[in-house]
């Protein structure tokens, strides 16, 4: 899941910016040095910090190839990124997201990485990471940083209650979710088991829905993805829905929030729990009123367990980059095992990389570190990530749908029409 910044400039705007700073490219001057441009977007200052560091470790031990830091926005780093592209002035160096990459990929805009990466860091990134990168056989971007959800929640409560407590290794069923929310709070008292905030659905729906063994997107023999909506992919969503249709246990008035709305009725006692990206645990440090107790709980588990759908944070290379070995190189380093603790720790993420992931500094108990390192062997490619078209279904058929079922507008059958039917229609269009 990527993190954004508030929306401040629009991608016109950033493009234009960009473009005028001299993002387009690295260049090499007559003594043969070398210059790339890596446009990161990285906007906490924990992150930025993090982030310019290495890129000063690296000048000041390769004179010869030297990275000039571009900072660029998650708000609009696509629209951004594709007039560049279609302009001749793409960055060499690009950080972006998994679930961004397919339409760069199957553009030409990114160059294949299988050759250019060296086998150390092929080998540290385990396969289902990988899967998040790859498309008709290429890898276009390194996945490097990922985002479990997880279940933030009120500690004192739930020990009044005297609810089981989930771990990693007995987590709640999302029938057992769904009961312990009715005994947390039905909102006769203005006291809600759980919030959901759902302002943008989808995501949510389709990467929690894994551990259910939902997929919703089926790929058939001829290469060509269809939707269907089975009976484990309604498992999460009648949950949510019934938590806060039928039985109260979830507030409504949540579900047009983002994650941040809901920390201050969080801290004030009006939610036991709320379902949040693992890198909230920043805001809730900075902003828990003190003595504050809170911890963060597995999401619930399915047939699939606690098998979860991410969209991990990259870095590619330009198709366009006269220097794409040397870029590469610069990738090699930027993720060498102490190099992603650091930036894991400065986005409040989890790394992809097996020698990072053992970093005592992830297993600490300090902020519930350790809990979210618990999830990262069950994280796995979210369901869309290679879908064309998936953008437009997002937007013009599933959020409004989701939206209109989880107020409970429509019912389970219109859901599914409308989500298999209308999805359909979308997706054949880029599939001619």
């Amino acid at each position: 899941m990527m993190r954004t910044a508030p929306r401040l400039l629009t991608a016109a705007a950033t493009a234009l910016a960009l473009l005028l700073t001299g993002c387009g490219g690295g260049s090499e001057d007559d003594d043969g040095k070398i210059t790339l441009q890596f446009q990161s977007l990285a906007w906490q200052k924990e992150s930025v910090d993090a982030n310019k560091a290495l890129v000063e470790e690296w000048n000041a031990t390769h004179p010869d190839v030297e990275v000039e830091y571009v900072q660029g926005s998650w708000d609009s780093v696509h629209d951004q990124l594709l007039t560049s592209f279609e302009g001749g002035e793409a960055p060499d160096i690009i950080h972006d997201a998994s679930d961004d990459l397919a339409d760069f990929a199957y553009g030409g805009y990114l160059a294949d990485l299988g050759g250019l990466l060296p086998g150390r860091l092929k080998a540290d990134i385990p396969e289902r990471s990988w899967e998040t990168t790859t498309f008709g056989g290429k890898v276009y971007g390194v996945p490097f940083l990922q985002e479990p959800r997880v279940l933030i929640a009120n500690t004192k409560w739930l020990k009044k209650s005297g609810v089981r407590i989930p771990t990693p290794g007995k987590p709640w069923s999302w029938e057992e979710f769904r009961a312990v929310t009715k005994e947390l709070g039905d909102g006769e008292d203005g006291k809600y088991g759980v919030a959901w905030p759902l302002k943008e659905p989808v995501s949510a729906t389709l990467n929690l829905s894994l551990s259910a063994g939902g997929q919703m997107f089926h790929r058939g023999k001829d290469g060509k993805v269809d939707v269907r909506f089975g009976d484990a992919d309604e498992i999460m969503p009648r949950t949510v829905h019934d938590q806060v249709n039928n039985d109260k246990s979830a507030s409504g008035t949540t579900l047009g929030m983002g994650g941040s709305d809901t920390l201050p009725g969080f801290f004030g006692g009006k939610y036991a729990m709320v379902p949040l990206g693992f890198s909230y645990r920043q805001q809730i440090v900075q902003q828990a009123p003190k003595g504050f107790d809170w911890q963060v709980l597995p999401a619930p588990a399915g047939a699939e367990g606690l098998a979860q759908g991410v969209s991990p944070q990259t870095l590619s290379v330009a198709q366009d980059s006269p220097h794409k070995k040397e870029a590469a190189q610069f990738i090699d380093f930027f993720l060498q095992p102490e190099n992603m603790v650091k930036l894991a720790r400065g986005d409040w993420m989890l790394p992809t990389g097996e020698e990072a992931l053992k970093d005592p500094a992830l297993r600490t108990e300090k902020h519930d570190w350790a809990a979210g390192t618990a999830l990262a062997k069950d994280l796995r490619s979210a369901p869309a990530q290679s879908v064309r078209g998936y953008p437009e279904w997002k937007d013009k058929v599933a959020t409004p749908a989701f939206q209109e079922y989880y107020s409970g507008a429509i019912g389970l059958d219109e859901l599914r029409e409308r989500l298999v039917k209308d999805g359909n229609l979308v997706l054949a269009r880029y599939q001619r």
